[in-house]
């Protein structure tokens, strides 16, 4: 955590890597203005809040701007895909559209990490902060497997798709399992939210939309298993093919 305008200043002009930064709502004066200055430069969007919520987090003199920095270094999925196929291998893609609960986060990069997954790709807005809890829920995996944070979501997802990767959503709304999909190809699999699920904008261009298998009542898995169970169908078809 960095508390002060300057010291936030100086953080992100150190290029530290914010996770989440929150201003005083209301907040003005000239350093201000060089803050928010450097915000635009940099591309990080900060969150306006009441001082209440400043003085829960510290009672120290935050003048009314906290940052907290991310204990990872994001990456940047152009560079990761080129790469990929320049190692000769695969590309095997993770998409996680909107999972903002620390602990999904973390169990899934667990499990991505085991699965030989690429690369995590997740949006600036509405995804959950890798803090302390998701890297102890990882079990150090989110400092191995690369995470990449991108502003422009869609156009990333896009990027994928004219990169040669198939784009297979993990959804309901459809009647194809898992199991359909060729995942030996180049792909990145989407997972969205339990609440909302994946945005409609990636549904719409998706090459594939597969579900899984339900025949109990309650209706869904945990967003963590469901990405277990179909990232290891990806990984049995693409073992098979190796052997054989």
């Amino acid at each position: 955590m960095v508390f002060g305008i300057r010291a936030v200043i100086e953080a992100i002009l150190a290029g530290k890597e914010i996770e989440a930064l929150y201003m005083q709502r209301g907040l003005g004066g000239g350093l201000l203005t060089e803050l928010k200055d450097v915000l635009n430069e940099y591309q990080i969007t900060g969150q306006q809040v009441p001082v209440e919520k400043l003085n829960r987090i510290t009672m120290k003199n935050h003048q009314g701007v906290i940052a907290f920095i991310s204990p990872i270094i994001y990456q940047k999925i152009e560079n990761i895909i080129p790469e990929v196929f320049e190692r000769g291998e695969v590309p095997l893609i993770l998409v996680l559209d909107s999972i903002t609960d620390v602990r999904n986060m973390g169990a899934i990069a667990r499990t991505a990490e085991c699965a030989g997954v690429h690369a995590i790709v997740i949006p600036v807005k509405g995804s959950a902060q890798i803090n302390p809890d998701a890297i102890k829920t990882s079990a150090g995996a989110l400092y191995k497997i690369p995470v990449c944070r991108h502003d422009n979501f869609m156009q990333t997802v896009k990027f994928l798709q004219e990169s040669g990767l198939q784009l297979v959503c993990c959804t309901e709304k459809t009647n194809d399992y898992i199991y359909s999909p060729d995942y030996t190809a180049p792909t990145a699999i989407i997972m969205g939210s339990e609440e909302d699920g994946i945005r409609n904008e990636i549904i719409r261009i998706a090459d594939h939309l597969a579900k899984i298998p339900m025949f109990g009542e309650i209706e869904s898995l945990n967003v963590s298993v469901s990405t277990g169970v179909i990232l290891y169908e990806a990984i049995r078809q693409r073992s098979t093919a190796a052997v054989s």
